[in-house]
């Protein structure tokens, strides 16, 4: 049920909390202040935040390490899924007296966050990232194009998984995340969720808009970007330019081979197309579907606006007693292509 269809009904709020198989939302729903959700893309880690009134002293303050499960809606329609979070933060402030909760995605498995060293050559991507899965005890869910990448030699030096994994995704402009006990490595766009299925497209008119801002700037606005690597039968550091030159943007890092180099401009290229423009909307009816990597149309704003595709990037979903369930969404341009044109020259 979509929630702007629920709006003449005046549409309630609703939400699971579990521990564990015990659903705890009876207990605390009569205290509870405010719940918060942001989801991210990428490595940062999904986060819930509860306050609830302690007024009358009756609560125990959580151990950190319980696991919490989510799931948020609009009553009568089906809650959707939010994942399991692990308490990590916990605290009593007052008065009134409160106790605020924050948990976070609890697929971050710290074993990702221990610094190793390694290096690999002459393997494929998805074969650095199945081993990757296969340390961590994750299924590895990697997009095929990706996956069939060849890499010359690449070094993990005092670097954790995640970060690792995180510059692996930078430089071949993917998606590198951890849900439900899944290593994901995919596209930016036309992503999937962790089970497989397509991301639903969203349509989002003004008349569900609480506030909203639309951005754009050529102030900075680039023609190109050029990344290096060194070329050992010439001795020299060589270049590749992707677009045009004249305020190419020049990448900071050396590469290991032209290959990698021109993989890494691409990236780039796509990031700046994509943040050439960039939307938040808050919804006054919040949108629980709306997740990192959802395709948004949206209309009744200017036309610039509702004639573009748009990529959500963040959602920030809230629930307090006075204002009801509330969505913050943050949306890049979706669709672009590779540059056309592309060179190397020496340095």
């Amino acid at each position: 049920m979509d929630p702007q269809d629920l709006r003449q009904g005046h549409p309630a709020p609703s939400y699971r909390l579990k521990i564990g198989n015990r659903d705890i939302t009876p207990a605390i729903d009569a205290r509870l202040i405010s719940l918060t959700l942001t989801e991210c893309r990428g490595d940062e880690a999904d986060q819930l935040d509860i306050v609830l009134s302690d007024h009358d002293g009756a609560l125990e303050i959580p151990a950190r390490g319980r696991e919490l499960q989510l799931a948020i809606g609009w009553a009568g329609a089906d809650l959707v899924d939010k994942g399991t979070f692990i308490v990590d933060e916990a605290e009593h402030i007052g008065a009134p007296d409160q106790i605020c909760l924050r948990a976070r995605s609890a697929e971050m498995h710290q074993s990702l966050r221990v610094r190793v060293e390694r290096s690999f050559h002459g393997v494929s991507l998805g074969e650095i990232l199945r081993q990757m899965a296969v340390r961590h005890r994750l299924v590895p869910r990697i997009d095929a194009v990706l996956g069939a990448r060849q890499i010359e030699h690449v070094d993990q030096t005092n670097e954790s998984d995640l970060n690792f994994v995180t510059r692996l995704a930078k430089l071949h402009d993917a998606v590198a995340t951890i849900k439900r006990g899944r290593l994901l490595f995919l596209p930016i766009e036309g992503t999937t969720t962790s089970t497989g299925e397509g991301l639903p497209l969203i349509e989002i008119t003004r008349a569900a808009g609480d506030n909203h801002r639309y951005h754009t700037s050529d102030r900075d606005a680039y023609s190109g970007v050029r990344a290096y690597w060194h070329d050992p039968k010439r001795a020299k550091r060589r270049a590749v330019l992707v677009g045009v030159s004249g305020n190419a943007k020049r990448l900071k890092e050396t590469f290991a081979n032209e290959t990698d180099a021109r993989a890494a401009a691409q990236a780039e290229w796509r990031r700046i197309q994509r943040g050439a423009a960039t939307f938040e909307l808050h919804l006054a009816l919040g949108q629980p579907l709306l997740a990192p990597q959802t395709p948004v149309r949206v209309s009744g704003w200017k036309k610039v606006i509702d004639d573009t595709a748009w990529l959500s990037i963040k959602a920030r979903h809230t629930m307090t007693p006075d204002a009801g369930f509330t969505t913050l969404a943050e949306f890049e341009v979706a669709g672009v292509e590779d540059a056309e044109q592309s060179s190397v020259h020496d340095e």
